[in-house]
């Protein structure tokens, strides 16, 4: 199963269902089934994101550190462009939740599952591969 490791609490949000778009900087061609896990680092002020405000947004804000969370679909990947933007802007709490400039790029995920037991697991950059 591919696997995407993301910092908390983008993580978290996208486990919530509130983060519905991940944001990066490189494209990708997969398409299909994603599990989403929560990468061990931990952001600092240093990164520069509105960590207090993303946190806010949380339903239960127990981060769950070092462990794959979810399961979604990777649905589309699109080239960020002003018009792109100015749509998320419309939506408040996705446009906190991502970086959105203008030549990244905009990871569409949809049919989002929790995982009732999640799957402690080291993680990696890009997509990998989780084996049992």
């Amino acid at each position: 199963m591919k696997v995407i490791s993301l910092l908390e609490p983008w993580a978290s949000l996208v486990k919530d269902g509130i983060k519905k778009i991940e944001t990066r900087s490189w494209a990708t061609k997969y398409r299909g089934e994603l599990y989403i896990h929560a990468s061990q680092r931990k952001l600092t002020k240093k990164d520069g994101f509105t960590y207090n405000n993303q946190i806010k947004l949380l339903k239960n804000p127990n981060l769950k550190y070092g462990y794959i969370i979810a399961k979604c679909t990777l649905a589309d990947c699109i080239y960020m462009t002003e018009e792109f933007i100015e749509k998320i802007k419309k939506n408040p709490k996705e446009y906190i939740c991502g970086e959105y400039i203008v030549g990244r790029f905009a990871w569409i995920l949809k049919d989002l599952e929790v995982l009732k037991n999640p799957i402690p697991a080291k993680g990696r950059l890009g997509i990998w591969e989780y084996r049992k």
